[in-house]
């Protein structure tokens, strides 16, 4: 015999409530971001520094990421009750952290080969301004980096209180703003070292030659992102420590019957919460859904599950 959970109500496709602060955090960034990086495309571009060129060409792309992230959370929270997304909008916010992602390895490559030109066609550098500038852009950066930081804690907070026992989970949308930021300001620190030798040891290949390191860090975080919000993207969370406790919650749930989870599939529908959809093979046929759904509320981070429930008289492995 075969028996669904066929629920008398329409279930709540708020998985993620979204993140207010975040999204005024990373709104008031990317016009930080954006000011900033107009002023070092110009002092770059008049002082021929290809290091503070790199800095500022890097920020054009955090103004365009940052800004996405913006947008996303506005977006997620604006059709947060739209019934056409099925398990919420969380993902519109992954989604953008992806695009970010992406949008940091373009500018690393683009940097390695503006650095490499620089390298074979050196050009003579006005050390002291280009250093000023830098020192500029880095306090921006730092700036930055204190605002969200902030929103971070905020969500922290918000996260522990509502959740004490469970581990947090990162916002994707907001480190993907918060790595783009912290690229910004290694950048800029290079920047600056790379200008210092310049002007002081007459090194001019350091300026291009640290152009190339701050791209294989960015490089680096990108990857990092990438696989971070791809995982989420992708639904590849069938690793994750909440499927065995839900493995372990349905099938040790009687102490009387066999029971056991013949099929299981578990994906996150918001930063810290997940849904399943499993069929369970069991005799002891008083074991409903109902009772499966009350099992599981055990674990709060386990907000929306489907179950079929299978009644057999051997429970085969």
């Amino acid at each position: 015999m075969q028996t669904r959970n066929q629920p008398s109500y329409t279930h709540n496709r708020v998985f993620d409530e979204g993140r207010l602060a975040a999204e005024r955090g990373t709104r008031a960034v990317m016009w930080i971001t954006i000011a900033m990086m107009v002023v070092e495309i110009i002092s770059g571009w008049w002082f021929n520094s290809m290091a503070l060129l790199a800095d500022g060409w890097h920020m054009s792309s955090h103004a365009v990421a940052i800004g996405l992230s913006s947008f996303a959370y506005a977006a997620a929270r604006h059709y947060a009750q739209d019934p056409r997304f099925t398990f919420g909008t969380w993902k519109i916010e992954v989604l953008s952290g992806f695009t970010s992602a992406i949008l940091l390895l373009g500018i690393a490559v683009m940097m390695v080969f503006s650095s490499v030109e620089r390298i074979f066609s050196p050009q003579p550098i006005h050390y002291l301004e280009a250093m000023i500038v830098a020192a500029i852009g880095l306090a921006v950066n730092v700036i930055c980096a204190i605002i969200l930081g902030r929103a971070h804690d905020h969500h922290n907070h918000h996260e522990q209180h509502e959740h004490r026992e469970h581990p947090h989970h990162h916002d994707l949308n907001l480190k993907s703003a918060y790595v783009h930021v912290i690229a910004d300001a290694a950048t800029s620190v290079l920047a600056i070292i790379a200008l210092a030798g310049g002007w002081l040891y007459g090194w001019s290949w350091l300026d291009p030659a640290i152009g190339i390191v701050g791209a294989v860090l960015v490089a680096i975080w990108s990857k990092n992102l990438i696989i971070a919000t791809g995982t989420a993207l992708l639904d590849r969370e069938m690793d994750h420590p909440v499927v065995d406790k839900i493995r372990k919650v349905v099938e040790s749930g009687s102490a009387t019957a066999d029971t056991l989870i013949t099929d299981l599939h578990v994906w996150r529908v918001g930063t810290r919460s997940y849904s399943c959809a499993l069929s369970v093979d069991t005799n002891d046929k008083t074991l409903t859904p109902r009772r499966v759904h009350k099992q599981l509320a055990q674990h709060e981070e386990i907000v929306h599950a489907t179950i079929e429930i299978h009644h057999v008289n051997n429970i085969k492995e």
